[in-house]
């Protein structure tokens, strides 16, 4: 059985899930899951799905969903920006390296909070600026904590553009680790690459497996936070975004309320 790849073409975040929620229920295989969180249930799958967003940052960023549906809207708001029944606001998962215990990770602890060990730490420590990029400690892109030293990823790419300037295919924001094979439920987020082009900061993400219905509105509205306040501090414009993932999905128990809101029986 051939692969399909689908390609949606969006105005806004709001735009790109409804579209991918449309058309999951047409071009979508279902599938039985085998393993992790929802093992047992079905689920509706595109094969390989890419999305390119020209004004992702336009308001509001998370779905529109008309009152004559009768059905909530997968995220509030409140669950992005922090407010009543929530002790985190989804920003700060993202941007801040905080973890509650019982997390395996976070992905703002992935991308703020990244220890220099092994070989890399080796070079470092001997100033092998020939392998290593060696740059001053100074509490924010680089700090100390315990005689440990942490990557500020973020606030490296940021420093790294305002140093050097714009081309650059360096800069990637990594959450994925090799050993995340031994995690029973590993990052679904991979990594969110950036360019910037045009005097604009675009970022191209990536999610191995990918919740359509809740997970991407509220994804994307963080990712989208996240790349205004880089483009801010960089001193560029805010720009589009590419995602794709080979697990975007919607479960058997959102099938019902994907064709409510698509007004499709």
């Amino acid at each position: 059985m051939m692969m399909k790849t689908h390609r949606i073409e969006a105005r806004d975040l709001p735009d790109l899930w409804f579209q991918a929620v449309h058309d999951i229920l047409d071009c979508g295989r279902k599938f039985t899951i085998d393993r992790g969180s929802y093992a047992g249930q079905t689920r509706l799958e595109y094969d390989y799905f890419t999305g390119h967003v020209k004004y992702p940052g336009t308001q509001p960023l998370l779905p529109d969903i008309p009152a004559s549906c009768g059905i909530p809207n997968p995220v509030e708001e409140a669950y992005i920006y922090g407010g009543q029944g929530y002790n985190r606001s989804y920003i700060e998962y993202l941007m801040t390296g905080h973890k509650e215990p019982g997390e395996s990770y976070t992905y703002g602890e992935r991308m703020t909070r990244v220890p220099l060990s092994g070989e890399k730490l080796r070079w470092w420590r001997n100033g092998q600026r020939e392998i290593i990029d060696q740059r001053v400690v100074d509490g924010k892109v680089l700090f100390e904590e315990n005689g440990e030293l942490y990557l500020n990823q973020i606030e490296w790419i940021i420093d790294t553009y305002k140093k050097f300037g714009p081309r650059n295919n360096q800069m990637v924001l990594q959450i994925a680790h090799p050993s995340d094979l031994t995690l029973v439920d590993p990052p679904c987020l991979r990594s969110i690459d950036t360019r910037i082009q045009g005097d604009t900061l675009h970022f191209f993400v990536y999610f191995r497996s990918w919740d359509l219905w809740g997970g991407v509105p509220a994804n994307l509205a963080g990712i989208q936070n996240l790349k205004e306040y880089m483009a801010g501090e960089i001193g560029v414009k805010d720009g589009e975004m590419i995602v794709e993932s080979k697990g975007l999905h919607l479960y058997g128990y959102a099938e019902d309320l994907a064709r409510l809101r698509c007004l499709r029986s």
